[in-house]
């Protein structure tokens, strides 16, 4: 009986525990894993030293073909995107989060479908494009895009505006974004 009792007890205290999101990979209001709003590109060497770090590259005569810094895991995940801003000491304009692991308080990933962005976050706005809808979250610099393939066939092909309630609940991230400039 003494052992039951330690067992539930243990259980009870193993079940009450929350658990605690890695801040490797959340997402609050300033801030996306280690990078905070304030860092400036040439501290991502530094914050990434475990990962793989892949600059812009750069053809012959200096003109560059993207201004991506790709993120990986050493082991090939793809991490983020990050796009520097245009200030004379770049810091960080966009990133585009690939994994999963990186999650809001509210635990939206770019797994989430659009229901959980719905319930868990306060849409702003809807911003319709010719082959995308752009979700932007209030008091939120996490933003969303959704292909129109995942609309109704009547929204698909036309360019009239979409509302929130016409987004289908199960409708996936394509690209799931935080924008700081």
């Amino acid at each position: 009986m003494k052992y039951f009792s330690g067992l539930c007890l243990f259980l009870l205290l193993l079940i009450s525990c929350k658990k605690e999101q890695d801040p490797k990979f959340s997402i609050t209001k300033d801030r996306v894993g280690m990078i905070e709003k304030s860092t400036k590109i040439n501290e991502l060497n530094k914050i990434f030293e475990a990962d793989s770090l892949i600059n812009p590259s750069s053809l012959p005569g200096g003109k560059r073909t993207s201004n991506l810094i790709e993120v990986y895991e050493k082991g090939g995940k793809h991490l983020l995107s990050i796009t520097p801003s245009a200030d004379s000491i770049p810091g960080i304009a966009n990133i585009r989060l690939h994994d999963g692991r990186y999650t809001t308080e509210g635990g939206i990933s770019v797994l989430s479908t659009f229901k959980d962005i719905r319930e868990k976050l306060s849409v702003k706005k809807v911003i319709t494009s010719l082959n995308n809808v752009v979700v932007l979250i209030k008091d939120n610099d996490v933003y969303f895009t959704i292909s129109k393939d995942e609309l109704p066939a009547e929204l698909r092909f036309n360019n009239t505006d979409i509302d929130v309630v016409q987004i289908p609940d199960g409708a996936k991230i394509k690209y799931m974004m935080v924008g700081w400039n």
